[in-house]
């Protein structure tokens, strides 16, 4: 789609946005599309179960890190790279970082593309409208990196052991 076919759109429905934080010497960014639930039921219904998701809208959630970090104790080099997200109605649900970047939210890159596959323990929180990423807490050389979406979230701890 052309940049003059969506400006005759209107607003877009969902919203860009960005969070960046830096733990310890280490930035990290993400840049991604915010859907809002509007009455709609998320989990399981919009986003199906088992399935490959984009956790964002639009053009494919980018996660920009300047420095080796661990994500979850699985080591994650310095690069740009894809979030997707597999969930499932019971058990642990899947985060994955892909390679493939610059792309559109479907479809998914494909397996071999994987730079990690992380098993995420989903929580219940109060509702939050639009899809939210953020960092709740940074300590020194480590922190949380958290997913909301209406009342379900995602959280992943962050290790940063760079040292100049």
């Amino acid at each position: 789609m052309t940049t003059a076919s969506l400006l005759a759109q209107g607003y877009p429905p969902s919203q860009r946005g960005t969070v960046a934080q830096r733990v310890a010497f280490t930035d990290i960014s993400i840049a991604y599309g915010r859907p809002t639930a509007r009455g709609r039921a998320l989990f399981g219904a919009l986003v199906p179960w088992d399935s490959i998701w984009h956790p964002g809208a639009d053009v494919a959630t980018q996660i920009t890190i300047n420095r080796d970090i661990t994500l979850d104790g699985a080591p994650v080099a310095k690069g740009t790279y894809t979030a997707w997200l597999v969930p499932r109605e019971a058990g642990p649900w899947t985060f994955i970082l892909n390679r493939k970047k610059n792309i559109q939210h479907t479809p998914y890159p494909g397996a071999a593309f994987d730079l990690l596959r992380l098993e995420v323990v989903p929580d219940q929180a109060t509702s939050v409208e639009t899809l939210t990423y953020q960092f709740p807490m940074v300590l020194r050389d480590e922190a949380t990196l958290r997913l909301q979406w209406g009342t379900t979230g995602i959280s992943m701890k962050v290790k940063a052991p760079y040292r100049p």
